[in-house]
């Protein structure tokens, strides 16, 4: 990260299918290698899942992703702070951007973790349940809410 200017933010195009911004971002994120096509293929396909699976019909289809996505999003994290010796942990509110970013992150990575046959399916099934309040994702997010919480006594050292 460079100390004398902010890094140019780069304009994502939006995905070809629904035109969603948010959607392009996260197939940019699930894509390996390059490899555009076959992150689009995974991500519609377990989309197409969802959907079916939850009684929506198609033209809902970035909506229910948003929504899945404002379940995961986290509004407090904690961040280490070295005040006079002691390093603290010191619960911080998150920015839009990276409440975006890290929701996208920790859904992608509790899809692959899964034990599934393939990434369409893992990547379905998390979605599922971060739907229904459960899986991973929406761990993480409960995890990093309670280090927060655990060190609100902190909140005075924010900077």
């Amino acid at each position: 990260m460079s100390r004398r200017n902010a890094a140019i933010k780069r304009e994502i195009l939006p995905d070809p299918k629904f035109s969603s911004k948010v959607l392009a971002k996260f197939i940019n994120m699930i894509m390996k290698d390059g490899k555009k096509s076959t992150a689009e293929n995974i991500v519609y396909q377990a989309l197409n899942t969802v959907i079916t699976t939850l009684g929506q019909t198609a033209d809902t289809t970035p909506q229910v992703f948003q929504d899945i996505l404002d379940k995961v999003k986290p509004v407090v994290e904690v961040r280490s702070r070295r005040v006079g010796g002691a390093t603290y942990q010191i619960p911080v509110e998150v920015r839009q951007e990276r409440r975006e970013a890290l929701a996208m992150r920790w859904l992608i990575e509790s899809a692959r973790s899964r034990s599934e046959k393939s990434m369409k399916v893992k990547l379905a099934n998390e979605l599922l349940d971060a739907s229904n309040d459960r899986g991973n994702a929406i761990k993480k997010k409960e995890d990093t809410h309670k280090m927060a919480e655990a060190n609100k006594a902190f909140s005075h050292f924010r900077w």
